[in-house]
């Protein structure tokens, strides 16, 4: 028998990815471990993702286990408490907005051989959307431009521009007038 501890007997790619998780996991910890008004926090995020957050906030805590397959436009803003799962990637366009606990999936396992298998689908939030408190948002949906997520919503489908969802699972309750939207 063995004493050494049980044998790991996934792909070896997977060693690659748990490499990155305990670096991102680590950045993270680092961050949320700095105060909130030193913004020194912020050189962790950075070396997270891989690049300057000169026109993106993040605000801790803050948890991300994928930095280098997340991507941010401008003036993004990310309110305290979200979770990113971004194995899949993630992709933030200019002027989204979140509020706090924001959770966002690109990885499932398969329903029948969960232990093995895994499901990835890339998540794009669209120019302007606004992710209200509590949003959760599955794999492979994209958010459209100025669409609004009210609190508390899981979306499993993609949103259409200027869309308001809200529910469990989300759905359409209206449209917003697009001559109405500021920049």
């Amino acid at each position: 028998m063995d004493k050494g501890g049980p044998t790991d007997n996934r792909e070896p790619y997977f060693k690659e990815a748990v490499e990155e998780m305990l670096h991102a996991r680590t950045l993270c910890a680092r961050a949320n471990a700095t105060m909130p008004d030193d913004p020194a926090y912020v050189g962790y995020l950075e070396e997270l993702f891989g690049k300057k957050l000169d026109d993106v906030w993040i605000l801790t805590p803050f948890i991300c286990d994928f930095g280098n397959r997340v991507t941010f436009g401008k003036g993004v803003f990310i309110n305290h408490s979200a979770i990113l799962s971004a194995s899949g990637g993630i992709e933030f366009e200019d002027g989204v907005m979140s509020a706090p606990g924001l959770r966002i999936a690109t990885i499932n396992h398969d329903m029948n051989d969960r232990h093995r298998i895994y499901t990835y689908g890339k998540v794009v939030i669209k120019k302007n959307a606004w992710l209200g408190m509590n949003v959760t948002i599955c794999p492979g949906v994209t958010i459209g431009e100025y669409a609004v997520v009210a609190a508390g919503a899981v979306v499993t489908k993609d949103v259409p521009p200027y869309a308001v969802v809200g529910g469990v699972p989300a759905k359409v309750i209206k449209y917003l007038d697009p001559k109405e939207q500021k920049e």
